[in-house]
Order: structure tokens, then C-alpha cells, then sequence
């Protein structure tokens, strides 16, 4: 018997719910994680901002009380550092917050781009010695495992066979490049994606060997210039899955271990941006008073999209978009 229109947006609201708070369980128990409440609004200029790419203008937003710019944040990459500093974390353990942001510059809104941004959004206290190739691939395993035990968990809800393989593939950005020297870097992931299903493509940021960047990161928080001992460089990288019904590679995490204080000096120096190291943020990891971190954001609109087998976000998030679109989103 074929459901009624409430019927199955009654149930797809509770499988949504069902994997936020599954897949929240899971990630804090994989990675000795708690959870914190997340900040909407940062001061600007003082650092904490996420400025991405670079080029993404952050809303505004003006108080009647408080006599600065405010900005809502675009993701929580350097605030998180600044929670583990106060709350004295030690290694090995760390924060997740339920982020919820706001890009108004995505270049196109489309079945997997909104203006609204919602991820799981965690960091990790580290040691010197964990800024490691291992110790990041040992991380992605395990949010791996956590997302895969959420997909076998709703595809037997839903009758369906499970999405994600049972493991995932490390590959640098480098050598994906090399593998495929006449694609650009979206059909290098499309390709490299549905050979292996999940992939966790390395070195996001830093210049490769012809001199392209495979995708743009900001300099302040992933470390993409530090060298590895295979003779590459970065400690950062995207968890990329091959989405069945989009039939294209899929991002649902980007993350990395983030800069130590000559990492950011390198980087600053890479991208002309030095003069971000006056901010009070930059300070303090320049003056060794922030832990050193591994970190993270997980789409959780995206992960629920690939689970659900839906065919674009705006079915499992309330956004904007245009009038030919949203007929049939939520």
C-alpha cells in the first residue's frame, strides 16, 4: 500500500531524528568526545571566524547594546580550540557541537549546496607526536566506523542494502591527480569514488606538483603544507563517499590536523594573509596558549540525505530556494 503524503514525512522526521542522535552517540564514543552547545555569533575581527576560501562574505548582524560588528559564524574550525583551552582538555579527548551556519556565497544552489549549514562539528586535543599521516588515517577510520554502523542500523529500517563499503580508502590529492593527469578535480573524485565507495582524499589546500590546488581551505586551520614522510605534504583531507542515487562523489566531511604555530606562519606567508597574525585568536596559538588539535565537520544534512537515499538536501533541511526548486522540498 503506497503512503500517504503525511505518513512519509512523518517517518522520514523520525529517521532524520533517529541519525542525529545515533550518529552523535556514536562519534562522541569513537572519538572521547562531549558534547557543547554552539555559538551563533562571533566578534569580528578577533579571529574566530572560519573564512573558508577566502572570498565567502559572512552576514553581518548589528546590536543595539553591544557597540561591535558582529558576524554569524561560517563554521566552528577556530572556536572549538579556544573551548579546549578554557575547559583544559587533555589529549585524547575533546568537544562535538550541533553547528548550524549561514553561507549566502555559495556559488549555486543545488541538490547538495544550501544557504544553510548544519554538521557535527568536533575537535580533538592531539600531541605533537600524533601530527602524524597515521594518526589522522587511525581518525578517519574511526568516524568511518561510526557512519557505517548508522547506515547498516537504516537500511535494515528501510529495507535497502547498505550504502557505504566496509572500508574506506586513503589516496592523496597528488597522487589522484597523477592517476588521472586529464581530469579536473571534481571528475578525478567522481572517478576515484565509484571505483572504491568511500575514499578519504589527503591534502586538501596545499599546491600540487603542476602548481593547481585541489580545492580551496583556509590557512588558519587545517595543516595542508606540512610534509609526510611519503614525501607529500598535508594532514588534512575530505571523507568522500560515491552517492547511489546522485551517481557522483559525495563530500560529508572535510577535516584534518589543524596548524601548529609554524604551520600557520607558513600558510599566512602562502596566502599574503600575515596580517591575520595581530588577531587575538592568532595570538594565542602563536603564544602557545591553544592545544595543539585534530578537528572536523560532518554534514549532517548531507550524511541524512545520502542515508535516506534522497535525491536533494532541501528534502531533510527547511532552507531557501528558488521558486522551480522548491516545489517538492521541505
Amino acid at each position: 500500500m503506497q503512503q500517504l503524503p503525511h505518513q512519509a514525512f512523518v517517518q522520514d522526521q523520525k529517521l532524520i531524528q533517529a541519525i542525529k542522535c545515533q550518529f552523535t552517540d556514536a562519534l562522541c564514543q569513537a572519538l572521547s568526545l562531549i558534547e557543547v552547545q554552539a555559538p551563533i555569533l562571533t566578534i569580528k575581527g578577533d579571529g574566530v571566524q572560519d573564512d573558508l576560501n577566502g572570498i565567502e562574505r559572512p552576514v553581518s548582524v548589528s546590536s543595539k547594546t553591544l557597540n561591535k560588528q558582529l558576524e554569524i559564524v561560517q563554521s566552528l574550525a577556530k572556536w572549538k580550540r579556544l573551548i579546549l583551552a578554557r575547559g583544559g582538555f587533555l589529549p585524547g579527548h575533546g568537544i562535538v557541537a550541533q553547528m548550524r551556519a549561514l553561507r549566502p556565497d555559495e556559488e549555486a544552489l543545488s541538490e547538495r549546496h544550501s544557504l544553510y549549514v548544519d554538521q557535527w562539528d568536533w575537535e580533538k586535543v592531539i600531541t605533537a607526536s600524533d601530527r602524524t599521516t597515521d594518526y589522522l588515517q587511525q581518525t578517519v577510520k574511526q568516524i568511518y566506523v561510526a557512519m557505517r554502523s548508522i547506515d547498516l542500523t537504516i537500511a535494515q529500517q528501510m529495507g535497502r542494502e547498505p550504502i557505504l563499503p566496509e572500508d574506506i580508502t586513503f589516496i592523496h590529492s597528488e597522487t589522484l591527480r597523477q592517476r588521472y593527469p586529464e581530469l579536473t578535480a571534481k571528475q578525478r573524485e567522481h572517478e576515484i569514488c565509484k571505483e572504491y565507495g568511500a575514499v578519504f582524499l589527503m591534502g586538501i589546500g596545499g599546491q600540487l606538483a603542476d602548481g593547481s590546488i585541489h580545492d580551496g581551505r583556509a590557512p588558519d586551520y587545517d595543516d595542508w603544507s606540512t610534509p609526510t614522510s611519503e614525501g607529500l605534504q598535508g594532514l588534512n583531507g575530505d571523507i568522500l563517499v560515491w552517492n547511489p542515487i546522485l551517481k557522483d562523489a559525495f563530500e560529508v566531511s572535510s577535516m584534518g590536523i589543524r596548524v601548529c604555530k609554524n604551520a600557520l606562519i607558513r600558510q599566512l606567508e602562502l596566502r599574503q594573509c600575515q596580517y591575520r597574525l595581530h588577531m587575538p585568536w592568532h595570538q594565542k596559538l602563536v603564544q602557545d596558549q591553544l592545544p595543539l588539535t585534530i578537528g572536523g565537520g560532518i554534514g549532517q544534512s548531507r550524511l541524512i540525505m545520502l542515508l535516506l537515499m534522497k535525491a536533494h538536501i532541501g528534502q531533510v533541511q527547511f532552507s531557501v530556494w528558488p521558486d522551480e526548486v522548491a516545489v517538492g522540498l521541505l
